[in-house]
């Protein structure tokens, strides 16, 4: 069976063609993306309408693409998935629209999917696979959440962030920096540079003795920072500026290094799995390995050109749902999105 999945819950247009035979783990035959980053950074951060505008021009080339790519035709879909929320309204409407027009012509189903189960799933894509049941650390764009997975559809919440979401303090910090959008990448790289231990920023909630996240204060800390460095924490090549991306990230990490393990051995679970775009950090990778590796914890995470949003996720959570009987493709056609939907209330 070949499953088409079609993303479009924010600022980047995916597509891909995902197979499943069998009970073997479903295979991804090919997949593209594209990114409206250069778009946006003109406004510093996403627009919407802009977003579903060019949604609307990028997903059929990009449908033709993974096809010709996949040396197939579009007779050989057998389901349509789609991303059906949490997103974007308007954004969400382009996939969902695509998807279930494309499904009407071809006479075939189609399957709605949620977005975060895409990126929690996406560690299945990859060359080292997990195995259920584990705890997830789902650290997507707003999104901060600690769940136990005992399987496809089987999710527990047990903490997530009452505020801002880790993506959202390292964009938000960022452009405190003064660096361009997207915020987060820019100062992981700045941090590189820097020292960690420079300046003394708040851990919010680490020792809140529950899985929760807070990072609105640790925003308000940065911004105080700055104002205290002056005009180097805006300046390019200033020591200043680099410092204080360091000791941000240094902040961030810590905190979902220690929510994680602190999961985990509540929990009683060996493995994690860490997904979503800060889930590519190079510093938060370091410590939860090292943290996994004296705790006897296997960790895995997506391939790293999937750690954003992109359509192979949403086809494989469609495979998955599917394969494991938890969800079957309907062949009807009319639809609805879910700008808001919280994924531990997904069956």
């Amino acid at each position: 069976m070949q499953i088409l999945g079609i993303e479009s819950s924010c600022d980047e247009t995916g597509v891909a063609l995902v197979e499943t035979t069998g009970s073997d783990m479903p295979r991804l035959l090919s997949h593209a993306l594209y990114s409206q980053i250069e778009m946006h950074q003109a406004y510093g951060g996403v627009v919407p309408e802009l977003a579903s505008r060019d949604h609307i021009r990028r997903v059929l080339p990009l449908t033709r693409q993974v096809l010709a790519e996949a040396g197939g035709t579009l007779a050989d879909i057998d389901v349509v998935a789609y991303t059906r929320g949490p997103g974007l309204a308007g954004a969400l409407l382009v996939g969902s629209g695509v998807a279930c027009a494309l499904a009407a012509s071809l006479g075939k189903p189609v399957l709605g999917v949620h977005h975060l189960e895409g990126h929690l799933l996406s560690p299945f894509l990859s060359a080292d696979p997990p195995e259920f049941p584990f705890i997830a650390l789902l650290v997507s764009g707003g999104h901060t959440q600690l769940m136990r997975v005992d399987g496809v559809g089987r999710y527990e919440l047990l903490g997530e962030t009452i505020d801002d979401a880790a993506g959202e303090a390292f964009d938000k910090s960022a452009k405190l920096m003064g660096l361009p959008y997207p915020g987060g990448p820019g100062l992981s790289r700045l941090a590189e540079q820097g020292n960690p231990t420079a300046y003394k920023l708040p851990r919010p909630l680490l020792h809140s003795g529950d899985l929760d996240f807070s990072f609105a204060g640790l925003k308000t800390a940065v911004l105080t920072q700055s104002q205290k460095i002056g005009p180097a924490a805006h300046t390019e090549g200033a020591p200043e500026r680099a410092d204080l991306a360091a000791s941000t990230q240094a902040a961030i990490v810590e905190v979902l290094v220690k929510k994680s393990m602190t999961a985990l051995k509540t929990s009683g679970m060996k493995r994690l799995v860490v997904a979503g775009g800060v889930g590519a950090n190079r510093e938060l990778r370091a410590q939860l390995n090292a943290a996994c590796a004296k705790a006897k914890v296997r960790v895995h995470y997506p391939e790293l050109h999937l750690c954003t949003d992109n359509g192979a996720m949403i086809a494989m959570a469609a495979a998955m749902r599917l394969q494991s009987g938890v969800q079957k493709a309907q062949a009807h056609y009319s639809f609805d999105v879910k700008p808001r939907w919280p994924l531990h209330e997904l069956g």
